[in-house]
């Protein structure tokens, strides 16, 4: 089975298994990766966007203009930014890197 490594926000290296057909954002779902997917997938939003490892980026499917759009929202864009929900795993992608984005600066509470 291929297997792939997301870097979390803290830059540990968690290498696991990825089952073909599964996309990045499931598989990130599966070993209870910090990732949200708040549309579940559906290029609805850009929750799910990851920074791929530029050794790994040319390798992938190029990005419709709907992720590119959906990109343009993210926070943290990177040149080799992708939405997780559409990149789909392949034998050719064992070994895969890609690292979560930092996390977007939470508005202050509401007062009283």
């Amino acid at each position: 089975m291929p297997k792939m490594t997301f870097i979390e926000r803290d830059g540990t290296r968690r290498e696991v298994d990825a089952p073909v057909g599964l996309s990045v954002l499931e598989i990130a779902h599966k070993h209870h990766v910090d990732i949200e997917g708040s549309c579940g997938g559906s290029l609805a939003c850009a929750t799910c966007h990851v920074i791929v490892d530029p050794a790994w980026y040319g390798r992938l499917p190029k990005a419709s203009e709907d992720e590119e759009d959906m990109l343009d929202l993210a926070f943290g864009l990177e040149r080799t930014s992708r939405l997780g929900c559409q990149l789909k795993m392949t034998e050719a992608l064992d070994g895969l890197v890609v690292r979560l984005p930092p996390a977007a600066a939470k508005p202050p509470a509401k007062q009283g």
